[in-house]
């Protein structure tokens, strides 16, 4: 993990000074750093030699980076709230305080700020295209080393073909099939499986259960971030919403697709369509359908 969040100075009671409310937030652009409209983009959109197709275009992205800072901050802010109503309940309350149960809620605070500092920094990562490190990775394999460490309420069952490999960072593969994983374990009912095969020049691991699956209206959506469905919220009330984001910025990342569907088996059916390697890692087609 590592996401350290800085905290500023205030008085005595852990109150921040005048004029420095929220202040603790402020480190929050550094992790999506073209987040802010620069004066330059803000005098693009005056600019005669711009047509306006291209001025709204960048309009929507600006909006979308704003609505970022401003969700992000307040999936911060909850476990922060949390933290130092915690925190201000002992120190103004210490003969009725149970300083053990106050350290284990703070740390459970701390924790999730930790996991969405991590996972807007991954996110970030994903989303600027940072696939450094890209080795051959046999999907089979990565897909038995997952099941093995991973205590699972559901049995899952595994149809994996030999040999189908992908060129990709193996860590952001990794987490987007942990991503899956943990998503079909929230909503199966009795059983999930993965599959590993291989489709023409595309590679394709798929991850379905048997659950409530996912709205039609809806398959689009979920993948946008901190969006988490009533399903979601009922099962994971702790989550903010990005695991299925990363998967599908980490998918486009490496040139491929990430899609959700109805399953066979009644519940939600994820895709994920890569480019396949060769022997050598090296890529040799695209995977036309995958980037389509």
């Amino acid at each position: 993990m590592g996401g350290v969040l800085p905290v500023p100075r205030g008085d005595k009671r852990g109150r921040n000074p005048p004029g420095r409310r929220g202040s603790a937030m402020k480190p929050l652009t550094a992790l999506y750093d073209e987040i802010t409209p620069t004066s330059g983009e803000r005098k693009i959109a005056r600019t005669d030699q711009i047509d306006t197709g291209t001025v709204r275009e960048l309009e929507r992205e600006l909006e979308k980076k704003q609505r970022f800072v401003s969700d992000a901050s307040h999936e911060l802010r909850t476990p922060l709230a949390g933290l130092r109503a915690e925190l201000e309940d002992a120190l103004h309350h210490p003969g009725q305080t149970d300083i053990d149960q106050v350290l284990a809620r703070a740390l459970d605070s701390v924790d999730r700020l930790d996991a969405i500092i991590s996972d807007l920094l991954l996110l970030s990562k994903a989303q600027a295209g940072m696939t450094d490190g890209q080795r051959r990775v046999d999907l089979a394999t990565m897909v038995r080393a997952e099941v093995v460490r991973r205590v699972s309420r559901v049995p899952i069952s595994l149809r994996l073909e030999p040999g189908v490999a992908v060129s990709a960072v193996p860590t952001q593969l990794v987490r987007v099939l942990t991503n899956l994983v943990d998503n079909a374990q929230r909503h199966a009912d009795q059983v999930l499986q993965i599959q590993v095969r291989r489709d023409g020049h595309c590679a394709e691991l798929v991850v379905e259960d048997d659950g409530d699956g996912v709205a039609e209206a809806d398959r689009q959506r979920i993948f946008q971030r901190f969006t988490r469905l009533g399903a979601a919220r009922d099962r994971d009330p702790g989550g903010a919403g990005l695991g299925l984001a990363i998967a599908w910025d980490i998918a486009r990342a490496h040139s491929g697709l990430l899609r959700v569907e109805e399953s066979a088996m009644g519940g939600a059916r994820f895709v994920l369509r890569l480019p396949a390697a060769g022997p050598s890692g090296a890529v040799t087609r695209a995977c036309a359908a995958a980037a389509s």
